[in-house]
């Protein structure tokens, strides 16, 4: 299993963006997925996750804010973020849970004016 995440990018305060994360393999539909992310000098902390029929669950600190969502057809988890700020500059990693845990690459997203 191979994920691909993109959408990252510099966004101003008050700004969103969409990441999405692209999974191959076929066992997607009966994974878990989510996110993670780590801001320099910090832990990787979960960000959202994504069960298989569809319960979500937040950290505390983007909760209102984000939206994770699932495309079992297009093997694709998203995470919708609105209302950023610098608090959440980091990078961003997408990761699949089934038997073992996968992990993307990581994307970049900065929130600066």
């Amino acid at each position: 299993v191979q994920l691909q995440a993109s959408g990252g990018g510099l966004v101003q305060p008050g700004g969103s963006l969409r990441l999405s994360c692209a999974a191959s393999g076929t066992i997607f539909s009966i994974s878990t997925a989510g996110w993670y992310r780590q801001a320099p000098g910090k832990q990787r902390e979960l960000v959202a996750i994504i069960y298989i029929g569809g319960t979500t669950n937040y950290a505390d600190s983007v909760k209102g804010r984000f939206t994770i969502s699932r495309d079992n057809a297009k093997s694709t988890v998203y995470l919708q973020m609105n209302s950023l700020n610098p608090e959440d500059t980091a990078v961003y990693y997408c990761t699949l849970i089934h038997l073992r845990t996968y992990w993307g690459q990581g994307t970049q997203v900065t929130v600066s004016s």
